[in-house]
C-alpha cells in the first residue's frame, strides 16, 4: 500500500508538472505573439504607407498614361478655345474670352459644315447599319466556308483609313478608275466624269468609302448579339407557325435593340469626328460641299494655323456629341427597362 501510495503521489506530481509546463508554454507563445505584433507595429511608417499604397502603384502607369494622353490634351484644347493661339503670330496667346464663339455664331462656313456633318453622319451610319445587319443575319446561318467569308467581311475594318481613302479616290478617278465608267455603262451618268469634283454628288464618294470601311463593325457586333439569342425561342415560334418576318420582328429585333442602340451611338460619334476619308478624297471641296465640322477643324488648325478658333469649333462639337450620347443612353436604358 505504501508503494501504491507513493506511485499515486508521483503520478499526481508528474501531472502537475506537465500542467505547469503547458501553462508556461502557452504564456510564452502568447508573449511571443504579442512581442511580434509590437515589433510589427514599430515598423517604419514609410513601410506601412508603401504596403497600403501597393495596389495603387500597380495601376499608376496606366493612370499616368491616360492622364498624359487624354486628360491633359483635353484641358489644353479647352483652354485654347478662350485664347488667341495662332502659330504664325508670335504675339498671340492672350485671353480673348468668348470672342471665338461670337465669331463662330456668324460663321456661314461653320453652319454649312454642320449641315454637311448631319448628312454625312446620317447616311453613313444608316447604310452601315443596314448592310451590317444583313451580313450578320447571313453569317449567323451555318454554311460551308463560313469562316472564310467572315474573315473577308471583316477585312475592310483592318485597312487604315488613309489607305482606304486613297484607294477609293483612285476608284472614282474618271481617267484610271472603273466606277465612273461602270456608272456610264449603266446609264446613270451621261459621261464618265469626276464624281468627287461635282458639287451635287461629291459627298457620295466619301460616304460610299465610309460605308465600305465601317460595315464590319456593325456586322461583328450584331453577329455576336445574334449568337447570344436562345435558339429555343426560334424553335418554339416555328412550331407555333410564325414566319421568318414574324420571328425577326418578335424575337430578333427585341434582343438586338440594346446592342443596336449602343453601336449606333458609337458609330455616330466616330463618324461625325471621322475626317480622314474626306481630307484624303476631297479636301472638303468642291466649294466646301463635302466640308464637315471635323474637317473644318482640321482646316482651321493645320491650314490656317488658328488653333484658338479650331479649339472653339471642337468644343462646340464636343457639347453636341455629349447631348446626343445622353439621349441615346436614355433610349437604351428605356429599352432595357421595357424588356
Amino acid at each position: 500500500m505504501a508503494t501504491g501510495g507513493g506511485f499515486v503521489r508521483r503520478l499526481f506530481h508528474c501531472l502537475a508538472t506537465a500542467q505547469h509546463a503547458l501553462r508556461n508554454g502557452f504564456c510564452l507563445m502568447t508573449m511571443s505573439a504579442d512581442t511580434l505584433e509590437r515589433r510589427q507595429d514599430r515598423r517604419p511608417w514609410l513601410k506601412r504607407v508603401a504596403d497600403s499604397c501597393e495596389p495603387y502603384l500597380y495601376s499608376a502607369p496606366s493612370l499616368i498614361l491616360i492622364i498624359a494622353v487624354m486628360l491633359v490634351p483635353l484641358v489644353i484644347g479647352v483652354s485654347y478655345a478662350f485664347r488667341d493661339i495662332q502659330l504664325l503670330n508670335p504675339f498671340s496667346g492672350g485671353f480673348v474670352g468668348l470672342e471665338h464663339f461670337r465669331a463662330l455664331s456668324t460663321d456661314a462656313a461653320f453652319y454649312g459644315a454642320l449641315k454637311n456633318t448631319l448628312w454625312w453622319t446620317g447616311a453613313s451610319v444608316l447604310l452601315q447599319f443596314v448592310f451590317g445587319l444583313i451580313l450578320a443575319l447571313l453569317l449567323d446561318k451555318p454554311f460551308w466556308g463560313r469562316g472564310v467569308v467572315q474573315a473577308l467581311v471583316f477585312l475592310p475594318w483592318a485597312v487604315p483609313s488613309f489607305l482606304a481613302g486613297l484607294n477609293w479616290a483612285w476608284l472614282f478617278n474618271p481617267v484610271i478608275g472603273p466606277i465612273p465608267h461602270w456608272l456610264f455603262g449603266l446609264g446613270l451618268m451621261s459621261e464618265p466624269g469626276n464624281i468627287l469634283s461635282d458639287p451635287q454628288h461629291a459627298m457620295w464618294g466619301p460616304i460610299i468609302a465610309n460605308v465600305w470601311w465601317g460595315i464590319p463593325f456593325f456586322a461583328i457586333t450584331l453577329l455576336a448579339a445574334l449568337q447570344a439569342i436562345p435558339r429555343d425561342l426560334y424553335e418554339a415560334a416555328s412550331i407555333d407557325g410564325a414566319g421568318w418576318f414574324q420571328r425577326f420582328r418578335s424575337i430578333t429585333l427585341p434582343f438586338l435593340a440594346p446592342t443596336i442602340a449602343i453601336t449606333v451611338l458609337l458609330r455616330t460619334v466616330w463618324v461625325s469626328n471621322f475626317a480622314d476619308l474626306i481630307v484624303v478624297m476631297t479636301g472638303g471641296g468642291p466649294a466646301d460641299r463635302t466640308q464637315i465640322v471635323a474637317s473644318y477643324i482640321f482646316t482651321q488648325a493645320f491650314k490656317r494655323l488658328d488653333f484658338g478658333y479650331a479649339s472653339a469649333i471642337a468644343l462646340v462639337l464636343l457639347v453636341l456629341l455629349l447631348a446626343y450620347s445622353m439621349l441615346i443612353i436614355l433610349l437604351r436604358q428605356t429599352l432595357l427597362n421595357k424588356d
